[in-house]
């Protein structure tokens, strides 16, 4: 970071502007700022570290006096300064708040913070951020440095110097957490702690969980214990005043309650058991009596069976020979239907035959009774007379063709007649169109220029008429604004009045409130006297504390509205003299009528550029139709005369071809009519023919089948073909017979196979089936007894799972409870001596071990120069040694005397010794901030003051270790009021009061000596 340029205007001492060409000093690289005391040297950094970051350092905590006292109510005061960081070069304007005297009217009003932020752009200074918060957020990023860095790293503020070298260990604490930003370690330790305390928590709440467990253990041994008396076992060792026993001991004892519980689970499933193999008994007795019962019953109904066969069996019989007869005629079902298929097929011939005849004749050919040959040379003759038909219908259709081309040959020159005589009468009356089109446009020449200047005067007008609008609007604002700002000024007064009032009335009456509180015998406040001769007495009620304090809260009430009113009267005011000046000082009645009279113009201009746009289209599309149409009519011309040569050749071939075809026709419409029925007699000839041979063979077919059927019937053992027909049956028919006598007979030998079983198994037994009853009686008491058995034994079994699960719960909680008391012991002493408590004996916190680490690095950098400063003598040390009465420690300086050998504090170094270490340290301090801040180059440092304390030898010695500071383009302002300074250091910046008290900057004087 470089400072380039400071303009100061209002500011502390300096009234007028007064501007500091800082590059002017880069070519000496250390420069003197000089003057007399209380001239304003310090004002020029305040003027720095105010436009950088809003505040000055000598008035943290005080009023804030930045406005010079010099400044008249008009005066601005503003603080510019110029810097190049990031590679580019920044222009920050800053102006502070304060209270100006208003106007009108008393009181003062209250000018706000201002800032803005510019960058050196090719085009010029462009702006970046124009609001204070958002110049702040552009500035943190731009320079990386807190306002405590900058004040430790580029300005060494007059009464700052020493602070860091003589802080105590929390003051430099302070400091350095502020620089490097160490905050998080606090908050790491923090976090820490707070483990600590859940680590604590979560070790007393397994404590209480192992305790309920137990609780819970205990309670249901109890109740297994009372449950064993009840089922009748030896009475167990009661579970009696485990609460007071150790946790060890009440879980040994858990332990053996377990042991009970198991053993009664083991005594309840050898009950269960037995229960259960008496119930397997009485099912295996019942089932063997159902078997009995269900075969004595089913040896019943296969007897029953049979019986009902045997009624069936002559029906069945019947059933079995006509399904023979049925296979014997279905042999001769093929026979048969053959000589029924060439029957019907014969008959199918005749009716064909007969239909062939009809049609013949009806067409006017000649049947020719069974002569094949007539009828064979009638089709030749047919087909031969068909294939002339169709060669002529081919010149029939050629004729059509040449017809429609000759209609439309001579169409076609009537319509190239009519279309060459419009092209020549409309193409006359073109030249006096053109001549129209050309006139006009020389009259609407220059439309669009016109169009632009009335598009900008209506606008223009429109603009100014809606400020005069707005100008109307604000000006009810502003006087009711200007109203309400001498209300609160009116009101204002009166409760400064009113105040006043109180505070004259409470000094008045001071002397009998003195006089009130006199007593006999004690000395008088005022004058130390304990007699009391003539005591004052007051006219009136007292003012009281609570009163002056209402008054002037309405006081500060009535200031703060009459701010606020007369902000809101200025803001008003400024809002509508801009309105009124944008409108031109015209009124809102004269820019609306300017404006109608604009927009007519415009109106008018605007359809004069679409007419002379439109005439300009038409003059064009004239101009186009004309060479069109005499392109068109040499066209024509000569499209005519190919089309009426077309025409005459059309008309020659038609002739020809006609003559053709009318003889081709004969008596007939058209050739394509006597093609018709040329076809039609030769295909009624060729029907003829075939139904005639159909005919025949299906006659010799029915014969043979018939003479073969004749032969199988007389094999048969049938009579006749109709009783052959008689006995058949369908498909559907034999298979419903074969079936009825297969099922029967299925039916028959199971029922007498499954009868000899079963009375071969129940030679012995009654015929009476057994009643099973009685035993099904002993299963459902046997599975009674075996379910109570069964319940009690879960019960007790699922007792003993949950007085287990505690059990080993309660035991795993006891181990868990070990394990976080151990956590618990790693974290709280983690947590202690992050937070500097037992065992840490030096009593420092963590994030004073990491400053520590910084502090020695500091440390280090500075003794680079302090060695070199002091010859040899001084080195500064970090020391963490504990201080005195408990304090914190862990941040110390001592400083080692090399004469003495010893260490001794910073406090016993004189004043040039404390001036040098200081600078060393701080020189050191900026370079590891530095460090931090991103390596940040600097190209800028300033010092105030402490070189008066020097002797000559210390002097010279600190000036060569500034000036080696110079190295790599940097530049050091130097503020001392040192003689030998003012002659080593020939660049000065000279700050001198003038006789009306206002400072002024004379950059490059040498300042007089003495």
């Amino acid at each position: 970071m470089k400072l380039h340029r400071l303009e100061l205007e209002g500011f502390g001492p300096f009234l007028e502007t007064q501007e500091v060409d800082f590059d002017a000093f880069a070519a000496d690289g250390i420069f003197l700022i000089t003057g007399r005391t209380g001239a304003g040297k310090s004002s020029i950094l305040d003027g720095v570290c105010y436009a950088l970051y809003g505040g000055v350092p000598r008035y943290d905590g005080g009023e804030r006096r930045l406005r010079s006292d010099h400044c008249e109510p008009d005066d601005p005061t503003r603080v510019t300064l110029e810097f190049s960081a990031e590679g580019d070069r920044w222009r920050l304007t800053r102006s502070p708040e304060f209270e100006r005297p208003k106007r009108r009217g008393g009181g003062t009003t209250r000018e706000p913070h201002r800032a803005v932020l510019e960058v050196l752009a090719p085009e010029g200074w462009t702006g970046v951020a124009a609001r204070p918060v958002d110049v702040a957020a552009r500035l943190d990023e731009i320079l990386g440095l807190t306002q405590q860095q900058f004040l430790q790293v580029i300005l060494l503020a007059q009464n700052r110097f020493a602070r860091f070298l003589l802080a105590k260990n929390d003051e430099r604490l302070s400091l350095l957490r502020t620089l490097f930003g160490t905050r998080t370690f606090e908050q790491y330790a923090a976090e820490v702690d707070d483990r600590r305390k859940r680590a604590a928590e979560r070790l007393a709440n397994e404590g209480v969980e192992v305790a309920t467990l137990l609780d819970e253990a205990e309670r249901l041994a109890a109740d297994l214990d009372e449950a064993a008396v009840t089922e009748g076992d030896s009475a167990p060792t009661a579970v009696e005043g485990l609460a007071g026993l150790g946790v060890t001991d009440r879980l040994s004892r858990l332990v053996r309650a377990v042991e009970r519980a198991d053993y009664r689970v083991d005594t309840l499933a050898r009950e269960r058991d037995e229960s259960d193999q008496r119930l397997d008994g009485a099912l295996t007795a019942e089932r063997a009596a159902t078997a009995l019962h269900d075969r004595q019953v089913e040896r019943l109904r296969m007897r029953d069976r049979l019986a009902a066969l045997d009624e069936v069996a002559d029906a069945v019989d019947r059933a079995r020979r006509e399904a023979a007869e049925a296979a014997e005629a279905e042999a001769l079902g093929a026979p048969l239907d053959a000589a029924a298929s060439a029957r019907t097929t014969a008959e199918a011939a005749r009716v064909r035959s007969a239909a062939a005849i009809e049609v013949v004749r009806s067409i006017g050919e000649e049947p020719a009774d069974d002569d094949d040959d007539a009828l064979r040379a009638r089709d030749d003759a047919l087909t031969g007379l068909l294939s002339r038909a169709e060669e002529a219908r081919a010149a029939e259709v050629e004729l059509e063709r040449l017809e429609a081309e000759r209609a439309a040959s001579a169409a076609r020159v009537v319509t190239l007649e009519a279309e060459h005589s419009t092209l020549v009468d409309g193409r006359a009356e073109v030249p006096e169109v053109l001549r129209d089109l050309d006139e006009r446009l020389g009259r609407l020449e220059g439309a669009a220029a016109r169009r632009e200047a009335a598009l900008a005067t209506r606008d223009d007008t429109r603009r100014r008429l809606e400020a005069a609008r707005q100008a109307d609007r604000l000006l009810n604002e502003r006087e009711h604004a200007d109203l309400t700002s001498l209300v609160r000024a009116d009101e204002l007064q009166q409760a400064v009045e009113a105040w006043t009032t109180l505070l004259r009335a409470r000094l008045a009456g001071a002397a009998a409130e003195l006089a009130h509180e006199l007593v006999d015998g004690r000395p008088c406040a005022v004058c130390g006297s304990t007699e009391h001769p003539r005591p004052a007495v007051g006219d009136g009620e007292p003012v009281t504390d609570d009163q002056i304090a209402a008054a002037e809260d309405r006081k500060n009430t009535a200031a703060a509205a009459d701010r606020l009113a007369a902000d809101a009267a200025r803001i008003a005011r400024d809002e509508h003299a801009l309105a009124s000046a944008r409108a031109g000082g015209d009124d809102v009645q004269t820019l609306s009528a300017r404006l109608d009279d604009a927009e007519a113009a415009l109106a008018a201009a605007e359809a004069d550029v679409v007419e002379r746009d439109v005439v300009q289209t038409e003059r064009r599309r004239c101009a186009d139709l004309d060479r069109e149409i005499a392109a068109r009519i040499e066209t024509l011309v000569d499209e005519l005369a190919t089309v009426r040569q077309e025409a005459a050749l059309l008309a020659h071939r038609v002739d020809v071809v006609s003559a053709a075809v009318g003889e081709a026709r004969g008596e007939f419409a058209s050739v394509s009519a006597r093609r018709d029925d040329l076809r039609a007699r030769r295909a009624a000839v060729r029907e003829l023919r075939d139904a005639r041979a159909q005919l025949r063979a299906a006659d010799d077919a029915a014969r043979v089948a018939d003479e073969a059927l004749d032969r199988l019937v007389g094999a048969s053992p049938f009579a006749d073909v109709d009783a052959v027909t008689a006995a058949r049956r369908t498909p559907a028919e034999r298979q419903r017979l074969d079936a009825t006598v297969a099922e029967h007979d299925a039916a028959v030998t199971a029922a007498k196979q499954r009868l000899l079983e079963l009375e071969l198994e129940l030679v012995d037994d009654a015929d009476e089936p057994v009643d099973p009853a009685p035993f099904a009686a002993a299963v459902s008491e046997a599975r009674a007894r075996l379910q109570t058995a069964a319940a009690g034994h879960a019960t007790a079994q699922a007792l003993a799972d949950r007085l287990r699960g505690i059990a080993h719960r309660a035991d795993e909680a006891q181990g868990h409870i070990a394990a976080l008391s151990d956590e618990h012991a790693v974290v709280a002493r983690l947590a202690d001596t992050m937070a500097g408590r037992a065992p840490n004996t030096r009593r420092m916190t963590l994030e004073t071990f990491v400053l520590a680490a910084e502090l020695e690095e500091i440390v280090a950098a500075a003794n680079l120069r302090l060695e070199h400063m002091s010859a040899g003598r001084y080195r500064l040390q970090h020391t963490d040694a504990l201080a005195a009465r408990g304090a914190a420690s862990g941040l110390g300086i001592e400083v080692m005397d090399a004469f003495t050998g010893q260490f001794r504090p910073p406090q016993s170094l004189s004043g040039g010794e404390t001036f040098l270490t200081s600078l060393a340290l701080a020189l050191g301090l900026a370079e590891v901030v530095t460090a931090r801040a991103g390596g940040i180059r600097l190209d800028t440092l300033f010092i105030d003051e402490g070189f008066g304390s020097l002797d000559d030898d210390t002097l010279e010695l600190a000036m060569r270790t500034l000036d080696e500071l110079r190295q790599g383009g940097r530049t050091v302002g130097i503020i001392s009021h040192v003689a030998s300074m003012k002659d080593q250091l020939p660049a000065q910046l000279h700050v001198a009061a003038t006789p009306r008290g206002q400072s002024v900057i004379r950059q490059g004087a040498v300042a007089p000596t003495g």
